[in-house]
């Protein structure tokens, strides 16, 4: 596969007093029509994270038409999970309502942070998300004791299926951290089981973390792009049968950074969906999304 890429699409510059850097991990909702709400997680001066939106036409995407006025999810109060910042994670409508997972962080001090993971709903015509609860869906456990992020969630016959990301160790700096994707699965979105298996291994020596998965099933295959990285990041791909045991196919990602520009050192935190017969992905670029996010399309 090969994506053309349609450009650097928003990138805020203090949008507003919450919205003042980045637009992280980009996940898309269509509107009506070609309209797509496109979520992300930015920061304010301060460094935490709240999830805002941005709408646009993907058929002319350098157009804004509506930027959030206020987050969607801002961080939670002083002692709870999420009172460093909210990390946009993955959307899902089932039964007439709207999942909204997301990444909730507390700085730390003997590392630098420590993740779980958080839900936010809200009826299938509103975009009002309230949070589930204060406290997380998925916590840090026996089988996750470190750290975990980045959950991508689809319903499939009555299961709840989500891939996430968690730390094996964390090294004595921050980017010798060795982070990985996981299998959880749900009867309700609420209880989950772990099975504590590493769906994708790491390339050893170099390879340090693989992370933000995100999962398609498209033509009875599951089909996965995720972040990884070495020295800085880039986007993979893999396939699977049933979603628990990949093959890595990386070379067929078709995608890599730019010779020059906002995505010239990195590419990460990929997001595909599909509009008619069509494939588009977002990702973000350098600096985690410091950048902001771009689009592209697939050739």
């Amino acid at each position: 596969m090969r994506w053309q890429k349609l450009g650097q699409i928003f990138n805020p510059q203090n949008h507003r007093d919450w919205m003042y850097s980045h637009a992280s991990n980009p996940v898309a909702e269509q509107l009506s029509g070609s309209v797509y709400r496109i979520y992300f997680s930015t920061r304010d001066q301060e460094k935490r994270s709240s999830i805002g939106y941005v709408d646009i036409d993907i058929y002319d995407p350098q157009k804004i038409l509506n930027i959030a006025e206020s987050p969607v999810l801002p961080p939670g109060e002083r002692g709870y999970f999420d009172d460093s910042g909210c990390t946009m994670g993955s959307l899902l409508r089932v039964k007439g309502r709207k999942y909204l997972y997301y990444l909730g962080w507390n700085l730390s001090v003997t590392v630098p942070w420590r993740n779980s993971i958080g839900l936010a709903c809200c009826s299938e015509n509103s975009f009002n998300f309230k949070k589930h609860e204060e406290s997380p869906v998925l916590d840090r456990n026996f089988q996750d004791p470190f750290t975990i992020s980045y959950p991508w969630v689809i319903y499939e016959d009555g299961i709840w299926r989500m891939w996430y990301g968690s730390h094996l160790s964390w090294g004595e700096k921050q980017e010798d951290l060795i982070h990985v994707i996981k299998y959880a699965e749900s009867e309700n979105g609420i209880n989950w089981r772990r099975t504590n298996q590493v769906i994708l291994p790491l390339r050893e020596p170099d390879e340090k973390a693989m992370s933000r998965p995100c999962v398609l099933k498209l033509n009875d295959k599951y089909r996965m792009w995720y972040a990884f990285r070495e020295s800085d990041y880039r986007i993979g791909y893999a396939e699977s049968e049933n979603g628990i045991d990949w093959h890595r196919l990386d070379s067929q990602a078709g995608i890599t950074v730019s010779e020059s520009g906002w995505d010239s050192k990195s590419v990460e935190y990929a997001s595909v969906f599909t509009h008619d017969k069509d494939l588009f992905m977002l990702y973000n670029g350098n600096s985690y999304g410091g950048t902001g996010f771009g689009l592209a399309l697939l050739d």
